[in-house]
């Protein structure tokens, strides 16, 4: 898989978050209104990173197509429909959801930084979207440890 690939299946996942925390934005009840800001933080950073590593993609040559598929987005889109999942209420639902779709754009990032294609500021750039995502799954997970 080339570099290229790698930056667009980011991308993809990232666009993927952000509609899976946009969902579930709209879904949230009032009870839990204080995942409010964290979801709303959590779009927004995928919103940058997917416009940073976009950059990349053009200096490359390419174009970035919001129909540009990929498997760690289709592994991520299972809980964009966040609806079909839960009503709102049931805040561990509703973090677990959160958690497994951190769960599955980290992984994307594994993926990414253990097969070793990327080179200079792409690569850099990918390592701290790395440990941004982390902080932001480790803090939906000790939410979700708590409620």
């Amino acid at each position: 898989m080339s570099a290229i690939k790698h930056l667009k299946d980011l991308i993809e996942i990232n666009n993927d978050r952000t509609l899976g925390f946009n969902k579930a934005l709209e879904e949230l009840e009032p009870i839990n209104g204080d995942l409010n800001v964290i979801f709303t933080e959590a779009a927004a950073e995928s919103q940058r990173f997917a416009s940073a590593l976009a950059v990349f993609v053009e200096q490359y040559g390419e174009e970035v197509k919001e129909s540009d598929e990929s498997i760690a987005g289709a592994l991520h889109r299972v809980w964009i429909d966040v609806k079909a999942l839960f009503g709102g209420k049931d805040r561990k639902s509703i973090l677990e959801e959160a958690e497994r779709g951190e769960d599955a754009i980290k992984g994307a990032y594994k993926k990414v930084l253990d097969s070793g294609e990327l080179t200079g500021a792409a690569l850099d750039t990918v390592l701290d979207q790395s440990v941004q995502i982390k902080v932001s799954h480790d803090k939906i997970k000790a939410l979700r440890d708590s409620a």
